[in-house]
C-alpha cells in the first residue's frame, strides 16, 4: 500500500529544515481520542482549547496534547494531568513539569513570557518545578490528521514504552506526516523523522549527555526553517554535537534564498547559504491530500567559516 510516507522515503526527500517552529512547547495530558484539530476536537473542553489557541498566537509557544502510549480510554474522571513546558533556545534551554486537575489553570500562564523563556507564571499557576526525569520523546500518533501517524507512530510509541523508555508520550501534531514516524525530543527541541526505536533510544541517550544526533534530524524547533537547515549543516561540517553549542544569530534574505549566520559559544561563526526549492516530482504531502504537491525543501549550498573582519562587515 502506497502512502505519503512510502513515497517520500522512496524519493529520498530531505528532512533537514522541516521541523515545526516553536521557541517553547506547552504540553497538556489529555486522555481519550483526538480529532484532527485536537485542542478543539478531543475530550478537552473545546472552549478551553480555543482560548489556548488564541492566547498562543504570535508568542512562539506551541500548545499540544499528550497521552501515554496504549489504550486511550477516557473514563470521565478528573485525574491529575501531567503538564510540561519546554524552552528550546540554546543557552536558555529548560524543561518544567507540573500536574493539575484543572486544565483551565493553563490560561493563567503568560504565554508571551513563556515564549521568551520566562517560566515564572507557569510555576506560579501550576506549581511547576524543574523536570528531573529522562528526556521526553514525543511521538506523533494522531491518525485523524494523517493515517501514517497512527499506522507508524503508535507502534513506535508502544515499542519504546514496552522497552522501558520512561519519557515517551504520544503527541497530537508535529507536522510533516510524510516523514512518519515523527518524534520531538525535549528539552532541546530537535525533531526527527522516519524514526525507529533503536535510533530514538540513541537520540535520547545523547540528549541525556547534552548531545545532538544529526542522522534523521529535521531541525531544532527554536529556529525558522532556513536556520534549522543551516545549523544542521554546520554540525555536519564541523563535527560539533553539543546541544547548546550553536545558535542562529542572523538570517538575511527572503523566500528562495537566505544567508544564515550560525555562532558557536567559543566565538566562531559561519555563514550558510540556504535556498528553497520545490520537491519533484509532485507527491502526496499527506495521505488525505486531494491533489499532489511539491513540498518546499531547504537546500544548503555553501558553508563559510567567518573571520572577525567578516563579522564586522
Amino acid at each position: 500500500m502506497s502512502t505519503c510516507t512510502t513515497v517520500s522515503r522512496d524519493l529520498d526527500e530531505p528532512m533537514a529544515g522541516t521541523a515545526a517552529t516553536a521557541t517553547t512547547w506547552l504540553l497538556l495530558e489529555q486522555p481519550g481520542p483526538w480529532g484532527a484539530k485536537a485542542l478543539t476536537s478531543s475530550h478537552l473542553d473545546p472552549a478551553l482549547g480555543r482560548a489556548l489557541e488564541a492566547a498562543a498566537q504570535g508568542t512562539g509557544v506551541r500548545v499540544a496534547l499528550i497521552r501515554r502510549p496504549g489504550p486511550h480510554a477516557d473514563l470521565g474522571t478528573a485525574p491529575q494531568r501531567q503538564v510540561y513546558a519546554a524552552h528550546t533556545v540554546p543557552g536558555r534551554v529548560w524543561l518544567r513539569s507540573a500536574t493539575t486537575d484543572d486544565p483551565g489553570r493553563l490560561l493563567d500562564i503568560d504565554l508571551a513570557a513563556l515564549g521568551r523563556g520566562d517560566h515564572h507564571t507557569f510555576d506560579t499557576a501550576l506549581h511547576g518545578t524543574p523536570h528531573t526525569g529522562d528526556p521526553l520523546a514525543l511521538v506523533c500518533t494522531n491518525g485523524k490528521r494523517d493515517r501514517c501517524c497512527a499506522l507508524l507512530g503508535r507502534p513506535l510509541a508502544a515499542e519504546l514504552s514496552a522497552s522501558g523508555v520512561d519519557g515517551v508520550w504520544e503527541v497530537t501534531h508535529l507536522g510533516g506526516h510524510r516523514f512518519s514516524p515523527t518524534v520531538l525530543v525535549l528539552p532541546y527541541g530537535y525533531a526527527y523523522g522516519r524514526a525507529r526505536a533503536h535510533a530514538v533510544k540513541e537520540v535520547l541517550h545523547g540528549a541525556q549527555e547534552g548531545r545532538v544526533v544529526v542522522e534523521g534530524c529535521r531541525g531544532n524547533s527554536a529556529w525558522e526553517r532556513p536556520g534549522q537547515a543551516a545549523e544542521l549543516a554546520v554540525r555536519t561540517a564541523t563535527g560539533e554535537y553539543a546541544a547548546e553549542a550553536l545558535t542562529v544569530v542572523l538570517t538575511r534574505g527572503e523566500a528562495q534564498r537566505w544567508e544564515v549566520t550560525v555562532a558557536h559559544v567559543d566565538g566562531r561563526h559561519w555563514r550558510v547559504v540556504v535556498t528553497q526549492g520545490a520537491s519533484a516530482p509532485p507527491r502526496p504531502e499527506s495521505c488525505g491530500a486531494a491533489v499532489l504537491g511539491s513540498p518546499a525543501r531547504m537546500d544548503v549550498v555553501a558553508v563559510h567559516a567567518l573571520r572577525s573582519a567578516a563579522l564586522v562587515g
